[in-house]
């Protein structure tokens, strides 16, 4: 019997066999992220799935992959694409709370070129600014779009003109978060690989988590040299690479104050449903889930890269992340808001059986 078809048979028998746990019965969540990996498995998702579930140990699931492959995966990781520019939010919220700059700072105080240009630090997190979109540049050889493998000087391509989202609205652009990864660096003297491990990875507990770099012969799950090559092009906007217990870990030490104070992260995940129900670096949203009695508040942030799909989830009225990555571009999640898809169920089972 396959590792699916085994946890298939533990986490969803007991619909057959009569032994599931009962509302309210306090044993019911040791089973919830095993009944939710199994909803993963039975939609055809492979991957790796972490969850972090209040009365329980922290619990990864690596697939089928053999225990020596999910060993190395426990340090080497999977690609965190656009999870990073949740990342960077929380490094920006650091130093509006330190005092370094506020949301309405003007970038052009530190990014020369951009001066006159009245784009604001607020602006950036949010993807209302007038920078051009990298994915508009030509494909390369593989289709992909050129910027990520070939760009020399990725902020002078940055800083240059694009168009303001119509209606006020945002658009989003992988320039945004450069750019933003740039400011940091400036304003604070201080390199981004350095506040990273200063501002997020002590306080989080992390040490297996870093932006990938050109060149770079870091291992990572199911990669290829020109992957590789193309997610370091993503710099401040999609490259970081670790495991999923480190995005475990940064969701925790949100939720516990740890990274950023109570009125920080009250901004940080401040949302206008008007306006796709965005927020700093991620979605905050509302949504129903089976079998709870009232709307459950959502903070989402999606990522991906090429063939590479992720995703960070977080409950934090219930204590509840899931983090998960694949390697199938192509994986249909659902949406969660619209009360279907294997996300949903996932969240339902975890959050509210």
């Amino acid at each position: 019997m396959t590792l699916a078809a085994r946890l298939l048979a533990g986490a969803l028998g007991c619909a057959i066999l009569g032994g599931c746990a009962t509302p309210g019965d306090p044993f019911a969540k040791q089973d919830a992220d095993l009944r939710g990996y199994a909803r993963l498995l039975e939609s055809g998702f492979t991957g790796d799935v972490a969850f972090a579930v209040p009365g329980k140990p922290d619990t990864i699931y690596y697939g089928d992959s053999s225990s020596e492959e999910a060993a190395t995966r426990t340090i080497e990781g999977w690609p965190w694409a656009s999870v990073t520019k949740q990342v960077i939010a929380v490094l920006v919220m650091r130093e509006v709370e330190d005092g370094r700059f506020s949301l309405g700072s003007d970038v052009g105080t530190w990014i020369r070129p951009l001066r006159g240009r009245d784009i604001s630090v607020e602006d950036l997190l949010r993807h209302r600014s007038d920078l051009p979109n990298p994915d508009d540049t030509a494909p390369g050889a593989d289709g992909f779009p050129s910027f990520y493998a070939d760009e020399d000087d990725p902020l002078a391509y940055c800083t240059g003109e694009g168009e303001v989202p119509a209606d006020g609205r945002w658009a989003y652009n992988n320039c945004d978060y450069i750019v933003l990864g740039a400011v940091l660096e400036a304003a604070t003297g201080t390199s981004l690989d350095l506040l990273l491990a200063q501002g997020i990875g002590l306080d989080a507990g992390w040490i297996n988590t870093s932006f990938q770099e050109s060149g770079s012969e870091r291992a990572f799950a199911s990669r290829t040299d020109a992957e590789a090559q193309r997610i370091a092009g993503y710099g401040a906007s999609g490259a970081l690479v670790g495991p999923l217990d480190d995005i475990l870990a940064f969701d925790q030490a949100l939720m516990s104050g740890r990274l950023l104070s109570d009125s920080a992260l009250a901004r940080l995940w401040q949302s206008d449903p008007a306006s796709g129900s965005m927020a700093l670096g991620q979605w905050v949203f509302e949504a129903s889930l089976d079998g709870c009695d009232a709307p459950v508040r959502i903070v989402e942030r999606r990522g991906a890269i090429g063939k590479y799909q992720t995703r960070n989830i977080i409950l934090p009225d219930r204590g509840i992340a899931v983090a998960l990555a694949t390697d199938q571009g192509d994986f249909e999640f659902g949406e969660v808001w619209t009360g279907s898809g294997v996300m949903h169920d996932v969240l339902a089972e975890v959050a509210c059986r």
